[in-house]
Protein backbone atom coordinates (compact mmCIF):
# COMPACT_ATOMS: atom_id res chain seq x y z
CA UNK A 1 0.00 0.00 0.00
CA UNK A 2 1.38 3.46 -0.71
CA UNK A 3 0.67 7.17 0.05
CA UNK A 4 1.17 9.51 -3.28
CA UNK A 5 1.02 13.54 -2.28
CA UNK A 6 0.32 15.46 -5.23
CA UNK A 7 -0.24 18.84 -6.10
CA UNK A 8 -1.84 20.84 -9.10
CA UNK A 9 -3.06 23.73 -10.70
CA UNK A 10 -6.46 24.23 -12.33
CA UNK A 11 -6.52 25.70 -15.83
CA UNK A 12 -9.16 27.98 -14.88
CA UNK A 13 -11.36 28.50 -11.64
CA UNK A 14 -13.94 25.40 -11.32
CA UNK A 15 -17.40 26.26 -10.36
CA UNK A 16 -19.16 24.67 -7.52
CA UNK A 17 -21.06 22.71 -10.07
CA UNK A 18 -17.73 21.06 -11.31
CA UNK A 19 -16.12 20.62 -8.34
CA UNK A 20 -18.92 18.44 -6.88
CA UNK A 21 -18.94 16.41 -10.38
CA UNK A 22 -15.34 15.90 -9.76
CA UNK A 23 -16.24 14.53 -6.46
CA UNK A 24 -18.80 12.48 -7.22
CA UNK A 25 -16.66 10.69 -9.68
CA UNK A 26 -13.55 11.00 -7.45
CA UNK A 27 -15.34 9.20 -4.73
CA UNK A 28 -17.10 6.10 -6.80
CA UNK A 29 -13.61 5.43 -8.86
CA UNK A 30 -11.77 5.76 -5.44
CA UNK A 31 -14.01 3.38 -3.59
CA UNK A 32 -14.31 0.89 -6.71
CA UNK A 33 -10.35 0.07 -6.48
CA UNK A 34 -10.18 0.76 -2.84
CA UNK A 35 -8.40 4.35 -2.67
CA UNK A 36 -9.10 6.82 -0.22
CA UNK A 37 -7.38 10.10 0.32
CA UNK A 38 -8.11 14.42 0.84
CA UNK A 39 -8.35 16.79 -1.60
CA UNK A 40 -7.69 20.59 -0.28
CA UNK A 41 -8.84 23.30 -3.24
CA UNK A 42 -7.24 27.03 -2.73
CA UNK A 43 -8.30 29.01 -5.48
CA UNK A 44 -7.45 27.44 -8.57
CA UNK A 45 -4.64 25.27 -6.86
CA UNK A 46 -5.34 21.55 -5.77
CA UNK A 47 -3.53 19.39 -3.09
CA UNK A 48 -4.41 15.62 -2.59
CA UNK A 49 -3.30 12.65 -1.08
CA UNK A 50 -4.25 9.16 -2.65
CA UNK A 51 -4.17 6.14 -0.50
CA UNK A 52 -4.37 2.43 -1.28
CA UNK A 53 -2.93 -0.67 -3.36
CA UNK A 54 0.38 0.95 -5.51
CA UNK A 55 -0.94 0.07 -8.64
CA UNK A 56 -4.23 1.23 -8.12
CA UNK A 57 -3.14 4.73 -6.56
CA UNK A 58 -1.00 4.95 -9.45
CA UNK A 59 -3.30 4.64 -12.51
CA UNK A 60 -5.52 6.89 -10.14
CA UNK A 61 -2.78 9.47 -10.17
CA UNK A 62 -2.27 9.14 -14.10
CA UNK A 63 -5.64 9.47 -14.75
CA UNK A 64 -6.07 12.59 -13.03
CA UNK A 65 -2.53 13.78 -14.34
CA UNK A 66 -4.25 13.15 -17.99
CA UNK A 67 -7.20 15.57 -17.18
CA UNK A 68 -7.46 18.68 -19.30
CA UNK A 69 -9.15 21.07 -16.80
CA UNK A 70 -5.51 20.79 -14.59
CA UNK A 71 -2.28 21.11 -15.57
CA UNK A 72 1.70 21.34 -13.56
CA UNK A 73 0.40 18.13 -11.55
CA UNK A 74 3.90 17.21 -9.16
CA UNK A 75 4.18 14.00 -6.71
CA UNK A 76 5.46 16.04 -3.69
CA UNK A 77 5.54 12.87 -1.66
CA UNK A 78 5.22 9.06 -2.46
CA UNK A 79 6.19 6.25 -0.08
CA UNK A 80 4.88 2.91 1.16
CA UNK A 81 2.43 3.08 4.04
CA UNK A 82 1.13 0.51 6.24
CA UNK A 83 -1.48 2.46 7.62
CA UNK A 84 -4.17 5.00 5.54
CA UNK A 85 -4.77 8.45 7.01
CA UNK A 86 -7.68 8.35 5.65
CA UNK A 87 -9.60 5.46 5.83
CA UNK A 88 -12.83 6.27 5.82
CA UNK A 89 -12.94 8.28 2.79
CA UNK A 90 -13.11 7.84 -0.70
CA UNK A 91 -12.53 11.59 -0.93
CA UNK A 92 -12.64 13.69 1.57
CA UNK A 93 -12.57 17.49 0.75
CA UNK A 94 -12.51 21.06 1.97
CA UNK A 95 -13.09 24.12 -0.50
CA UNK A 96 -11.55 27.14 -0.58
CA UNK A 97 -14.46 29.63 0.87
CA UNK A 98 -16.20 26.67 2.83
CA UNK A 99 -16.41 27.16 6.15
CA UNK A 100 -17.57 25.27 9.23
CA UNK A 101 -18.99 28.21 11.83
CA UNK A 102 -16.68 31.13 12.40
CA UNK A 103 -13.59 28.79 11.32
CA UNK A 104 -10.83 30.26 9.05
CA UNK A 105 -10.04 27.59 6.43
CA UNK A 106 -6.75 27.10 8.16
CA UNK A 107 -8.78 25.75 11.65
CA UNK A 108 -11.06 23.76 9.14
CA UNK A 109 -7.81 22.04 7.59
CA UNK A 110 -6.67 21.42 10.75
CA UNK A 111 -9.65 19.86 12.18
CA UNK A 112 -9.79 17.43 9.90
CA UNK A 113 -6.00 16.59 9.73
CA UNK A 114 -6.03 16.64 13.72
CA UNK A 115 -6.69 12.56 13.95
CA UNK A 116 -3.48 12.25 10.87
CA UNK A 117 -0.50 11.12 12.99
CA UNK A 118 1.70 11.41 9.77
CA UNK A 119 3.77 14.07 10.46
CA UNK A 120 4.29 14.28 6.40
CA UNK A 121 0.66 14.74 5.39
CA UNK A 122 -0.11 16.89 8.56
CA UNK A 123 2.64 19.65 7.13
CA UNK A 124 1.26 19.39 3.65
CA UNK A 125 -2.35 19.96 4.30
CA UNK A 126 -1.66 22.52 6.76
CA UNK A 127 0.95 25.02 5.28
CA UNK A 128 -1.07 24.62 2.26
CA UNK A 129 -4.39 25.84 4.05
CA UNK A 130 -2.56 28.59 5.14
CA UNK A 131 -1.24 29.73 1.77
CA UNK A 132 -4.49 29.10 0.56
CA UNK A 133 -7.21 30.51 2.72
CA UNK A 134 -9.61 33.28 1.57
Amino acid sequence: MIRLIYISTARATLSSAELDGILRTSRRNNAAVNVTGLLIVGGRRFLQTLEGPSSAVMQTYERIKGDARHFAAVILDNRPITERSFPGWAMGHQPSGTLRGDATIAKDVAALIAPITDPTVRVYFAEFARKHAT
